[in-house]
Formats: C-alpha cells, structure tokens, sequence
C-alpha cells in the first residue's frame, strides 16, 4: 500500500508509518545534540504519543538525562477501516530508538481518564518500573468519561459572551476563511472543564501518591497555553481557557499536597503557539500561528515543539539555578512569544492580512509543512512512493 495524505480541514485522516519514524528520529537527533541537562530518571507521561508530550519524552530520554519513561496514550492501529494513527506509530518507534539505547520504554495504549488504565500502570510501577520523580500531564482530548458517574462529556471550542468571528485557514483547501462560532451555554463551558481542566490530573496525582509511587521531592507538570489578544475571544477567554483556568489552579493544589507529602512540586508550563493535533482545531489559531512563525523566524527566535521542551528541561527546570515563575506559580515558555517587539510585528502583520495575500504574508508554508509532520508527511528523507506492506506493520509492538 502507497500512503498519502488525507485532510479534511484541520485533520489528517492518514499517517505515513515511517515518515513518523523518522520524524522521530530527527528529534532525537536535535535532542542529541542541543544543550544537555541532568534530571529525572523515571519519568510517567500522560499523552506522550504526540506534540508536547511526546517532545517531553523524547527530550527526557536523548536530552541528556537518559530517563526511563512510561508512555499513555488513546491510539488506534491497524484496523479494517484505518491504517494506524501518527501517535501509534510514533509509540513504537520511539519505543525502538529507547531501547537501542538501553532505556526503558514502556507503552501503555487505553482511556487515561479511566480507573482502568490508571490502576494498570500503578501496579506497573508498583511491582516493575519503580519510583518515579517526574509526572507529566499533556493531554488533549475531545471527550471523556467520566468514570465515577459513567456520564460523558464532550469538549467545545467557543467563545464564553459572544458570538466569535475570526479568520481561519482551511488547510485541507488553502484557503483563509471567516468563521462563526456561537457562544457557549453553561453546559458546554462546564462540560469542557470537564475534559480539558484538572480533575483528572489532580485525581492521578492523587493515586500516585496513595500508592507510593512518587519518589521524595518529584515535579509534576501540566501544559497550558495563554497567548496574545489574536487568540484571546476564542481561546483565553472561551471555553478552552476557562478549562486552562482550572487546570491551573488545579496546580496549586497539587503543589500543596506534593509539598506536603514529599517536598515535591506541581506547576504549569504555559508554552508557545505550535502546531499540535489539538492547536489544528481551534479557530482563528491556525492564521496566527502562521504569522507568529514568520516574525519569529525573521527575529532568530523561533521554536518547534521539540526545541522549546527541550529548553524548558536545560535552561529552566534542570539547569541548576531556581526556577522562576510568574505571578501565578507558572513557568513561562512563552516568553520568546509574548515578547512586545513580536507582538508588535505581528499585529502590523495581521492587519494587512487578506484571503488573497495570506500566503505571503505569514508563513503558511512553514506551518503547513509543521502540520503534515505530526502525520509523517513531506519529512526529508522518506519514500513517499514506497508500497509499504501491511502485514509487517501488523508485527510492529507497542
């Protein structure tokens, strides 16, 4: 079977097997041979299939530190009707690349908001992999169960007070259009809180404890996002910033208990603008990364997900020196981003910004080839034309 890319809007329908592969081999590489850092050793993922939390592990395990890691992760592979999703694929592979190095990486594919999952790698940890000093948080999810009631909840992305009107590319045709999003009822703003706040963080955090499974003086973090006022009707000040909102208070109870128990610490790591399966979706968003990427490009600053984790891990959390955060308790990652002399840059940007003019003024090429990335599309290197047998992917592992 040939690959080739399928979007529908701001969704790829298809991955191509080892154009993730060598995806994530590049990232090593970068990790390899960026600035290294020394930190922690056992480290739990939740979301580690793509994105943020994938780069977290990735980073975690080349970096310079050699951590074992345990990945969980809601991925589907070969079926009658699908191929493989990125992130399953991106498991496995990372999963090779780990080992080769003697590290162990230990997949776990299922619901994280579930009491199944959670049970399973705790007694994994209990009994196998031991305990670890850091927790990570990085998950995107568009519904969850929750498992106490049985009752599930969809996340929504709206504006809380209005009806929202934005600009947004469509990347499956090229083309930038205006989109309407209607307001949020209090159902939806709670139902989104639901998925995408903190109860479930905060109830791992509380597990791993209750069971021993978190060494004396470990970190936990979640990631979260803020950005400028392009953004802010539709992602700060709607749904999905309300759901952050909680997230992030969530962090200083957990940083309560955490210090409480075992002199550890739990904070929020509020990143840059970057393209992720879950960034794709949000209107307004894809335009304003395109024109973030050209300013910061032009400036010298800009970074992919894999560079900004693995600055956060050399030059702030493990870089020997205390750790600074705002005024809120979070680590700022999105300091490069919110710099005035960018924002500025991108704000006379965007008002010249047109349907006709959008691609030369932003740097759509930039953030679309990003986009095909996380999917395993035009990487250097990879035989796009490869008839790839589907048989010797079913023997792939987890």
């Amino acid at each position: 079977m040939i690959f080739k890319a399928e979007l529908v809007k701001g969704m790829a329908k298809t991955a191509h097997p080892y154009g993730c592969r060598k995806e994530v081999f590049n990232q090593i590489e970068y990790c390899k041979n960026a600035k290294q850092f020394n930190g922690a050793k056992k480290v739990l993922i939740i979301g580690a299939s793509s994105g943020f939390g994938l780069a977290t592990r990735i980073s975690l395990a080349f970096g310079g530190t050699k951590a074992d890691t345990i990945g969980v992760s809601f991925e589907t592979g070969i079926t009658n009707r699908r191929t493989g999703s990125a992130g399953w694929y991106n498991n496995i592979f990372f999963k090779e690349f780990a080992e080769k190095e003697g590290l162990i990486a230990t997949n776990f594919i299922g619901d994280a908001f579930s009491d199944e999952i959670k049970e399973i790698v705790i007694n994994y940890i209990k009994k196998e992999f031991g305990k670890i000093d850091l927790f990570v948080y990085s998950v995107a999810s568009p519904r969850r169960k929750d498992p106490k009631t049985g009752k599930t909840y969809n996340s929504t992305i709206k504006a809380t007070d209005e009806t929202f009107y934005g600009p947004t590319i469509d990347i499956e045709k090229d083309e930038l259009v205006m989109t309407k999003i209607n307001s949020a009822t209090q159902e939806e703003i709670e139902a989104t809180q639901k998925v995408m706040g903190g109860e479930d963080w905060n109830e791992w955090c509380r597990l791993l404890l209750e069971n021993d499974c978190i060494e004396k003086k470990a970190m936990t973090i979640a990631y979260s996002y803020i950005g400028s006022q392009r953004t802010y009707k539709i992602y700060r000040g709607g749904t999905i910033g309300t759901a952050k909102c909680h997230l992030e208070n969530t962090a200083l109870k957990i940083n309560e208990e955490w210090k409480k128990n075992i002199d550890g610490k739990a904070f929020i790591s509020v990143n840059k603008a970057l393209v992720t399966k879950a960034s794709a979706y949000i209107p307004t968003f894809s335009l304003y990364a395109a024109v973030l990427y050209k300013v910061m490009k032009e400036n010298g600053v800009h970074e992919n997900c894999i560079m900004q984790i693995q600055r956060m891990f050399s030059e702030k959390i493990y870089s020997g020196t205390t750790l600074k955060f705002d005024d809120s308790g979070r680590l700022r990652m999105d300091d490069l981003e919110l710099r005035e002399d960018i924002q500025n840059q991108v704000d006379d940007l965007w008002r010249k910004i047109t349907p006709e003019n959008f691609k030369i003024l932003s740097d759509y090429e930039g953030y679309k080839r990003e986009f095909m990335k996380l999917n395993g599309f035009e990487i250097d290197g990879v035989n796009y034309e490869e008839n790839i047998d589907i048989e010797t992917l079913k023997t792939l592992e987890q």
